[in-house]
């Protein structure tokens, strides 16, 4: 048990619900031929639900497709979904050359390996699904004559930020690129530097969404991530182990509030590139440790230290989050506080249904 059929969750149900209620032009999507890629991941996932939702709730007559590298596998995430006529799901793989039979108004491309065990497992599938994916998929789009494009991008494109509390949009840090793990983040770079150049030459519309840290439900427990980490102590009621201090600070945002974030940015907004992230989570590992950890005091977990001298190590260190300026400008505001977007992540799973 490391999943959740995220689609018939009633955590995710009522995120989803919440996020079309939004007051914004849904009616943009009118009638339109979507494609979520990566569809089976939590972003995309919630962003299907969202779509889905804002269908329902609307009435756009919006007809939805998700792309997903394993369809065996993905069929398990979408439960109940996979009987709407409004959605199919099929299987691709985007570092191939794309062909499609229908004709995509928008597109939000989040086929990507995510887990840092994959970054270090596989960096060439990692850098071809972000290079290759992002300009086969424009290819594609420009071949049927245009339209959206939202690349689902992340804030390690900034690279390492000193003197920075929170990240702009326009800030550049320094890079190591001769570095297998740099697959990833020079990956999503280069990603974005396709999106630019194909929005100059072929007038598609472009948005990169630059999340930070997410959480929720739809992680599967075994992902490596320290989120995920806790999400399991937690689950199986363990104490949570830490492998250091846990000074390090990260933007831990909803994934709920992210993707509404997204939808704020691709709706109401005119600039190219957002950060997604929530500043009030802008927090250390061991911060997060601690709300998971006490968001089940019956559960009476407490922090386990790999070297007992970290114990009492921890002080706070210079914040490397991201800044929500931008984004906070057109309307959006995080409907979810980090403790709340804990204790959610965790009815998930006990409320099932689990995979």
């Amino acid at each position: 048990m490391n999943d959740v059929v995220l689609f018939d969750s009633p955590v995710f149900k009522e995120d989803v619900q919440q996020i079309a209620k939004a007051q914004l032009p849904w009616d943009t999507y009118s009638g339109q031929n979507i494609l979520v890629t990566g569809a089976s991941g939590m972003i995309p996932m919630y962003i299907v639900g969202t779509l889905l939702a804002a269908n329902d709730l609307h009435g756009l007559n919006l007809r939805l497709t998700g792309m997903v590298r394993n369809l065996e596998k993905a069929k398990s995430r979408f439960g109940s979904a996979l009987d709407r006529t409004d959605f199919k799901l099929i299987a691709g793989d985007v570092s191939e050359p794309q062909s499609f039979d229908s004709t995509f108004d928008t597109v939000f491309h989040g086929a990507s390996p995510a887990r840092p065990s994959l970054h270090k497992m596989s960096p060439v599938t990692t850098l071809k699904a972000n290079t290759l994916g992002t300009m086969n998929l424009l290819d594609a789009q420009e071949e049927k004559g245009g339209g959206s494009f939202v690349l689902l991008s992340s804030s390690e494109v900034y690279g390492s930020v000193s003197g920075a509390q929170l990240i702009s949009e326009d800030s550049v840090g320094s890079f190591q690129h001769f570095s297998p793990r740099a697959s990833y983040s020079e990956g999503k770079r280069i990603a974005e530097t396709a999106l630019a150049a194909y929005a100059a030459e072929f007038g598609i519309r472009p948005l990169s969404a630059r999340f930070g840290h997410i959480y929720g439900p739809g992680m599967a427990l075994d992902d490596g991530r320290v989120q995920a980490d806790f999400l399991a102590d937690v689950v199986n009621s363990r104490d949570i182990k830490m492998m250091s201090a846990g000074a390090a600070t990260r933007t831990y945002t909803y994934v709920a509030d992210a993707v509404s974030g997204l939808f704020y940015a691709h709706l109401c907004g005119d600039d190219p590139v957002y950060n997604v992230a929530d500043p009030a989570g802008n927090v250390s590992i061991r911060e997060l440790a601690e709300t998971f950890a006490t968001a089940r005091p019956e559960k009476e977990l407490k922090l386990e230290f790999v070297n007992q001298e970290d114990s009492g190590a921890f002080s706070p260190v210079a914040s490397l989050g991201l800044a929500s300026d931008r984004l906070e400008a057109l309307g959006w505001k995080p409907a979810n506080d980090l403790k709340t977007g804990v204790s959610r992540t965790i009815r998930s799973f006990e409320d099932g249904p689990l995979i």
